[in-house]
This record gives structure tokens, C-alpha cells and sequence, in this order.
């Protein structure tokens, strides 16, 4: 029964809030590194990056983990909400939350509905393409310098004996053991799924890519103002809000809050207007 009561009790769900919101944060970090590679990188490092996060068991692991966590916090966050709606006294002569409270902290569950909102339509674009759909595979252009067969020149680009499953020269189509002439340029498919371009057409289309762009940029702004007040409230319901800790806190909620949400804005802006 005392445990029963511990974990419906609003102290509780503003630990676990705390504790899966911080587990959160931390994973955005390591998806902005891996993001990242769109502006610095090429398609083959963050082709590699996508296929490492969606087969290698520990990763794998982590994301049920960051699936549980997103749902948890989401649902803990809309069960807070209503109970300290509850909880207020009714009937107030004058009104002025403006005075007493950010605009942050008096629409996190506004804020968090909107980001709900982005993470599911953004995994249906990409999380769920990677998984289930039928993907472009990447290619590699080589130029043939002897007269290699398909094995052969695979292994020149990804060091696997595995057969080619398509290498193409213009309009022809090399299959089984047939040779090319030295300095043949050919694609060869290296195996990849090519999440690179499905990102890069998702944001350059002609129609819809400016549209896409800015209703990414317009999350990370939501995410932002989530993260200002979500960060340091997440210390101050799990008491580590010692003074002592107060400026370490502080600084990194601004990298947290403005610069990692900014970084991610960044990425697609550079892809539509740049790139």
C-alpha cells in the first residue's frame, strides 16, 4: 500500500518528470552529434550513423528506453497538470501569473503537447521510413583502374566480400562476373540505406521543403521555451538546487535550453537554403 501511494502521489510524478526528463535531454545531445554530420559530414558518415543507431543491440536498447521515457514524461506531465488545476484555489480577485511566473512555466503543458505532436510526425518521416519503408540504397562512384570483377571492386569500397547488388554505367547494368574497360566510371550500391537523401529531398523539395523547415525550426523554438523551465525545475523537484551547484546548473541549462535547440534549427535551414 505504501508503495501503491508513493508512486501516485504528485511528489513521485514530479520525480519521475525529473528523471525521464533529464534522460531526455541527454539523448538529444547524442542525436544533435549524430545530426550533426549532415552539415560537416558526408553521406557515407551519416549513412553509417543511421545504420549503427538502428542495429547495434546496446542502441537499440536505449531507444525503447527513450520511447518509454517520451511516453512516461508526457503522460506524467498531462496527470500534473490536471491535478494542480485541482489544486487551485478558485475565484481570485486579480490575476497576474505575468508577475509571479515565466511564460515557460505556465504553459509546459502546452509546450509539451506541441512537441508531442513534432516527435510523432517526425518520426513518421524519417524513424519510421528507416525501419519499414523501402529505402534508396546509397551509391559510390569509382572509377575501374584495372579489370576488377563486381567482388572486387565492392571490397575497394566497403571492405566486405559481399556481391554487388547493382553497379550501373549510364543505362547498363552489371551483374554476375562481367569486366569494364580501365577508367569506366561506375555507381556501385555500397549496402546503405540512404537516410542522407530522404533527409536532404525531405527539406529541398520544391513544394513542401520550405514549408518543412520552418515548422522544424518553429519546434525547436517550442522546444526551447520547454527546456528553460523543464531543465532547472528537473534539479530543483529532485533537490539538487544547492546553491553551491547554482551557476554549474545554470550554465548548462543555457546550452540545454537555447544552444543545442538553436544547433538543431540550424541543420535543416542550412540544407533547404545552403546545401
Amino acid at each position: 500500500m505504501a508503495k501503491s501511494a508513493l508512486l501516485k502521489s504528485s511528489l513521485a510524478k514530479k520525480y519521475w518528470m525529473a528523471l525521464t526528463g533529464l534522460f531526455l535531454c541527454l539523448f538529444l545531445v547524442g542525436h544533435l552529434a549524430g545530426n550533426l554530420q549532415l552539415i560537416f559530414g558526408d553521406a557515407s558518415a551519416f549513412n553509417e550513423y543511421a545504420l549503427f543507431m538502428t542495429t547495434n543491440p546496446a542502441v537499440k536498447v536505449l531507444s525503447y528506453v527513450t520511447y518509454i521515457s517520451i511516453l512516461f514524461h508526457a503522460i506524467d506531465g498531462i496527470v500534473l497538470t490536471i491535478q494542480n488545476k485541482k489544486a487551485r484555489p478558485i475565484g481570485y480577485a486579480k490575476n497576474n501569473a505575468a508577475a509571479n511566473s515565466s511564460f515557460s512555466s505556465r504553459n509546459m503543458a502546452i509546450l509539451g503537447t506541441l512537441l508531442l505532436v513534432f516527435i510523432v510526425t517526425h518520426m513518421a518521416n524519417f524513424w519510421a521510413k528507416m525501419h519499414f519503408a523501402q529505402m534508396p540504397v546509397q551509391t559510390v562512384e569509382i572509377t575501374v583502374e584495372g579489370q576488377p570483377d563486381p567482388v572486387l571492386i565492392y571490397k575497394t569500397v566497403q571492405e566486405q566480400a559481399i556481391p554487388v547488388s547493382a553497379v550501373e554505367s549510364g543505362q547498363l547494368e552489371l551483374k554476375g562476373t562481367q569486366f569494364f574497360q580501365p577508367g569506366t566510371n561506375l555507381k556501385i550500391a555500397d549496402g546503405y540505406k540512404d537516410l542522407h537523401k530522404i533527409t536532404i529531398e525531405f527539406f529541398k523539395n520544391e513544394s513542401t521543403g520550405l514549408i518543412a523547415t520552418i515548422a522544424y525550426v518553429l519546434a525547436m523554438v517550442v522546444l526551447g521555451f520547454h527546456l528553460s523551465h523543464g531543465f532547472g525545475s528537473a534539479f530543483q523537484s529532485l533537490g539538487v538546487n544547492n546553491p553551491k551547484y547554482k551557476g554549474c546548473i545554470k550554465g548548462l541549462s543555457f546550452l540545454i535550453a537555447y544552444v543545442i535547440p538553436a544547433l538543431f534549427a540550424i541543420i535543416p535551414l542550412y540544407i533547404h537554403f545552403i546545401k
